[in-house]
């Protein structure tokens, strides 16, 4: 989490004054620090010592292409889960051949351009779409690269929504059926077996759970390659945990690295690891307005203009998210409150029951660690706009996406003829 600090009584981040920033940019808007994007990608590739790795940013976290870009120029490859994450990997100048695609219901357009641009591998995670991925590449007449996508049943913790390796979990196919899975995958005349892949979960502070994930693969690769697969990646997924809350402790990431190499350094395969949380997470805020503060008896609310079609984790997932207002606080005078937004549902929150000081309408709140899943995840719900995203650079800031408004998503309705 970056640490904030106010000069002058106003919040700054990374050298920025954001209330500058709120006199020329419509609220609300999202901030991201390109300085952080670049730390927290530099402190994992540094922590790494195995001798062949790639780093696969996975693009869903936040598929702005000038972060994707961002991490292109510093070597990432990509993940992604969807024939726009693709098109926007490429657009960003990632090459092909560092690109893994991942998800559970690649259809048929989206394998069929995958083949045609020659990704890495693609993370098989059914025999239906082991079968699948054949035929089209077979149409195309060539071997589609593939790792078939392990469910280990390693709970990792943290939020059931997010996690994504166990038993229950709709991901991959069962540790157990492993070698029967590519013993058949072996038969299949467009397919060529790369590699194996795991991903147990998100925001995973621990490393004991990759520790077992890691035997897990170890376990399975040694007796693929015993029984005579070639297996030369070894896909481990991501799901490094950040800083959200004071109290929290991050995923120690020398320590992750440090793991990767004991438990697969002797393996002589490419290691790829999908970060994305981690590296974007903190690196971004939601800047919004105080409209309304509502008091009575039972609660008080502290209404802004940012609403949960803007920012949806706090009631999907219960996040947490700090608050922190952009003029610093010069009076003791408490308030507690939930902070809300204005789209018509009782779900549009974003803390509840916490305490500010010093507000008054018309202030300014940062809303914290918004830069994975936030803008990813924003919807037109009630027909609000499509709000800016700026990048900040050393004291300046620049728009890498323009606000959608209204009238403009109207506009994208065809009135039937039959009205």
């Amino acid at each position: 989490m970056i640490n904030y600090n106010y000069k002058k009584g106003n919040l700054i981040f990374d050298d920025l004054n954001i209330k500058n920033i709120t006199e020329e940019i419509e609220t609300p808007f999202y901030c991201y620090s390109l300085n952080h994007l670049k730390d927290q990608y530099l402190s994992l590739d540094n922590s790494i010592s195995l001798k062949d790795y790639e780093i696969c940013y996975a693009v869903k976290s936040n598929s702005n292409q000038s972060i994707i870009k961002n991490f292109a120029n510093m070597g990432s490859g990509a993940d992604v889960v969807s024939i726009g994450e693709m098109k926007r990997a490429l657009k960003a100048n990632i090459s092909p051949n560092k690109i893994v695609f991942s998800g559970v219901g690649k259809n048929s357009n989206e394998i069929k351009f995958a083949l045609e641009n020659d990704i890495l591998m693609f993370n098989v995670e059914s025999v239906s779409e082991l079968k699948k991925i054949s035929s089209e590449a077979l149409l195309q007449s060539k071997k589609a690269p593939i790792a078939i996508r392990i469910n280990p049943d390693i709970s990792a913790g943290g939020n059931e929504k997010i996690s994504t390796g166990k038993a229950q979990d709709k991901f991959g196919i069962s540790w157990k059926e492993a070698y029967e899975v590519y013993e058949y995958a072996s038969t299949l005349n467009g397919i060529e077996i790369k590699g194996i892949d795991a991903h147990i979960g998100s925001q995973i502070n621990q490393l004991e759970p990759f520790s077992h994930s890691f035997d897990k693969l170890k376990e399975i690769t040694s007796m693929l390659k015993n029984k005579g697969l070639k297996i030369d990646i070894i896909d481990v997924g991501g799901g490094l945990g950040v800083k959200y809350k004071e109290n929290e402790t991050p995923i120690d990431v020398k320590k992750y690295g440090e793991l990767l190499s004991e438990k697969l350094g002797e393996l002589d395969c490419k290691v790829i690891i999908e970060p994305g949380r981690f590296l974007t997470a903190n690196a971004g805020i939601l800047v919004t307005k105080i409209l309304h503060i509502k008091k009575s008896d039972i609660k008080n609310f502290v209404i802004v203009d940012a609403g949960m079609n803007d920012f949806i984790r706090p009631t999907l997932y219960g996040a947490h998210h700090n608050i922190i207002p952009l003029k610093e606080p010069e009076k003791l005078e408490n308030l507690k409150c939930d902070i809300v937004g204005p789209v018509c549902e009782t779900g549009d929150f974003f803390a509840k029951d916490i305490d500010l000081n010093d507000i008054n309408e018309d202030d300014f709140l940062a809303i914290c660690s918004t830069g994975a899943y936030g803008s990813v995840q924003s919807s037109n719900y009630n027909t609000r706009a499509s709000i800016d995203e700026l990048l900040i650079n050393n004291g300046e800031y620049e728009i890498i996406r323009k606000r959608i408004n209204e009238d403009i998503i109207i506009d994208k309705d065809i009135i039937s003829k039959w009205v």
